[in-house]
């Protein structure tokens, strides 16, 4: 029987070492070739709730309306009234906020930074309401600018946490415009009122190892690159060889 010639115990140790630098290069390239998938989805919008209108927010833009904001205006006997109120359209929604001794669900009015999330109460209904005389009820969200309203909902049977960021007016009818909303798209994490994204966004540089010729001879770390590799070492050998000839 024929015997295969054995290598010698340096070159299978070589060739050992260029296989693990090979997989190791292949898996970093790419890594560097696909952006991490965004967590916080923002949606910048210029929407103005006026008098006797609403608005349904879709949160995720899956075609179904998450929640509805309404501005109603009505009179009783001795005097007018406007209710701003935001609603789920399902009982698996919920806006932060709590219940007072009254009986009534306060909206919170959420400051840029606050942590919207599993810790806090979501069972809010009124944002405000504004009587005839143009004093304001709940004086969180009268005449208030870049406040934020946090949500919690549901995608695919799983809880998400989101907001929405309103400026209001009282004069002249009262108004709440509507400037932007953002969603964290990973399960009961999360959100940052007025946070448009996330770190993970960010697309890493290409390392300088894939842009710059290199020094010869070829290492074994050149050629685990595969092609990006060896183009970059061919190009500096075809310069230097010119070079050369030229001189």
């Amino acid at each position: 029987m024929k015997r295969e010639p054995m290598l010698s115990s340096s070159l299978e140790r070589a060739i050992k070492m260029y296989a693990l630098a090979a997989s190791a290069a292949g898996v970093g390239v790419l890594a560097l070739a696909h952006p991490v998938e965004a967590k916080v989805v923002y949606t910048a919008t210029h929407h103005v709730i006026g008098r006797n209108s609403r608005y349904i927010l879709d949160l995720n833009h899956d075609g179904k309306g998450d929640f509805v904001i309404s501005n109603t205006y009505h009179c009783g006997t001795d005097q007018c009234q406007t209710d701003l109120v935001v609603e789920p359209t399902t009982g698996k929604q919920g806006v932060a906020g709590h219940r007072s001794s009254a009986g009534w669900d306060f909206a919170y009015a959420l400051k840029p930074g606050a942590r919207i999330g599993p810790r806090i109460h979501f069972s809010a209904v009124y944002m405000m309401f504004v009587l005839n005389r143009g004093t304001c009820s709940l004086l969180s969200w009268c005449d208030v600018k870049n406040r934020y309203l946090g949500f919690r909902f549901k995608i695919l049977g799983k809880i998400h946490y989101g907001w929405a960021r309103f400026s209001t007016n009282k004069g002249n009818g009262f108004t709440a415009t509507l400037t932007g909303y953002a969603y964290e798209t990973i399960p009961n994490k999360s959100i940052i009122a007025g946070k448009t994204h996330s770190a993970d966004d960010i697309v890493q540089p290409t390392p300088a190892s894939l842009t710059s010729a290199t020094p010869k001879p070829a290492t074994l770390g050149a050629l685990a690159m595969g092609a990006p590799g060896l183009s970059i070492w061919r190009k500096k050998e075809v310069v230097g060889a010119t070079v050369g000839s030229s001189s």
